[in-house]
């Protein structure tokens, strides 16, 4: 219940919707509206479980980790979301009394719905919101005990199955950045993943020509089966035009005028959950008023900006504007004069930038992204990143030195090198999608897959004849 995991979910729903499937998304009373506004489809059934009561630390009101005053709420947040299982398995068993059920499809982090699916002997297929070179390092670093060999989480060390790739202890998040990294948090990773490799598969958004390598780790060395079905991005849904989203279009007024100008913008979005400080976020603004590029940057709805540098938004009117609303980011990425992006690097952004062949330079904050931002850099070398005050993977980031940074991205040779490399990683992944692509192939196989055999966690037996594929998500 993240709108980063929320999102692709939808994307995903959209495509079997068009492939003929019946889908039911399960999701909460508080979700509900997001949900039913982001795919407007008569032949989607929704069913809302009653949100837990009295999860210790979590405030009523709060049903999606975008609501959180702090991330630090993250895990009794998962932990007391288990409560519904109950009612999530009233429902299915009302379900099956009428029809047949042949997957269903939950956010990996939702690890308890791999139980009630055996319990239904319904196969279970994990969604992951991260790319393979995440996963995979992440499964390569603990298994080979590699994180802990230092005693500085700054001190890197070689990847044994990846030798071109060096890492920190610190290009992970809390609990992989701790030498001892016990405690609820990785009992809770422990339980997420003892319940992936017990499912039936795992989705991966993203498509095999962007991740070749690490893909065919994966099948080499880990369980369960995965399909690349990505980027789910590039799956449209159905716009719903209703007054309130016209009047939320100000920001692509603005755009157009800047085209209209022949003025390149740089899109600046961290994301809906991570949290900068009054100071960090001074210097931002400072980095691009003195850069003089034209920027868009989204804040997140709490951010009182005036208190942070009063006179900023007049000082750079005409050529910066602040947005403090939910925004169409792909709509903003694909607009022609967009030709930069300051990101967090989550994986959702990630690919939308890779996608609208916009290229990144990469801030990293919490999570993956970390990881992430080292795959674009180093990897598929399609942007730059932030340099911090001590050189660190987490510091401070000077006003001045993201001044030179976006300068560099915006307006210098490398820019558009980068802006010429992610166009061709952009065609590469519309090919993946179309038909016959890729990812494409990818998820007909797996609907053909989970449409003829009877499966019982994690294998399959008994043939019967085909039936119209039912999936049902939890998010």
């Amino acid at each position: 219940m993240s709108k980063g995991h929320t999102i692709p979910l939808l994307h995903l729903a959209h495509l079997l919707l068009r492939r003929g499937a019946a889908v039911t998304i399960f999701t909460t009373p508080l979700n509900h509206p997001f949900i039913s506004h982001s795919l407007p489809q008569t032949n989607v059934s929704i069913i809302d479980l009653p949100f837990p009561e009295n999860i210790p630390e979590i405030q009523p009101g709060i049903e999606s980790t975008d609501k959180f005053p702090s991330m630090s709420l993250f895990v009794p947040f998962v932990n007391g979301v288990k409560l519904m299982q109950p009612s999530f398995e009233k429902a299915l068993q009302n379900i099956t009394i009428h029809s047949q059920i042949n997957c269903i499809i939950s956010d990996a982090f939702l690890y308890w719905t791999q139980k009630s699916a055996s319990k239904f002997n319904i196969p279970r297929l994990s969604f992951y919101g991260m790319s393979y070179y995440a996963t995979a390092l992440c499964r390569e670093v603990v298994s080979n005990g590699l994180l802990w060999l230092h005693e500085s989480a700054d001190e890197p060390f070689t990847v044994t199955g990846f030798p071109w790739i060096k890492l920190r202890r610190n290009d992970f998040d809390d609990p992989f950045d701790k030498l001892d990294p016990r405690g609820d948090h990785w009992d809770f990773i422990i339980e997420e993943t003892n319940a992936t490799q017990n499912s039936y598969g795992i989705l991966m958004n993203t498509f095999r020509e962007l991740e070749k390598p690490f893909e065919d780790y994966w099948a080499q060395n880990c369980q369960p089966k995965t399909w690349s079905i990505g980027p789910l991005c590039l799956a449209q849904l159905p716009k719903n035009e209703s007054l309130d989203s016209i009047n939320k279009r100000k920001w692509v007024q603005w755009l157009d005028e800047k085209l209209a100008q022949g003025s390149p913008v740089l899109y600046t979005a961290f994301g809906s959950q991570a949290t900068l400080s009054a100071r960090q976020l001074r210097e931002i603004a400072f980095g691009l008023e003195e850069a003089k590029v034209n920027f868009l940057w989204v804040l997140r709805k709490n951010v009182n900006f005036d208190l942070i540098d009063d006179g900023f938004e007049e000082r750079v009117k005409g050529r910066g504007i602040i947005v403090k609303e939910w925004v169409d980011q792909k709509e903003i990425l694909e607009h022609e004069t967009v030709k930069g992006f300051l990101s967090h690097c989550g994986w959702n952004s990630v690919l939308e930038g890779i996608y609208a062949a916009v290229p990144i330079l990469a801030w990293p904050l919490m999570a993956d992204q970390y990881l992430n931002a080292k795959m674009v850099v180093e990897e598929i070398k399609v942007g730059l990143r932030v340099n911090t005050v001590d050189r660190t993977v987490k510091g401070f980031v000077s006003g001045e030195s993201l001044k030179k940074m976006v300068v560099e991205l915006m307006e210098a040779e490398v820019g558009e090198s980068l802006r010429e490399k992610a166009a061709e990683l952009a065609a590469t992944a519309r090919k993946a999608v179309a038909d016959g692509g890729s990812s494409w192939s990818a998820l007909n196989e797996l609907i053909s897959e989970v449409c003829r055999e009877k499966v019982i966690v994690g294998r399959s037996s008994d043939r019967r004849s085909h039936v119209e594929p039912k999936c049902f998500f939890e998010n």
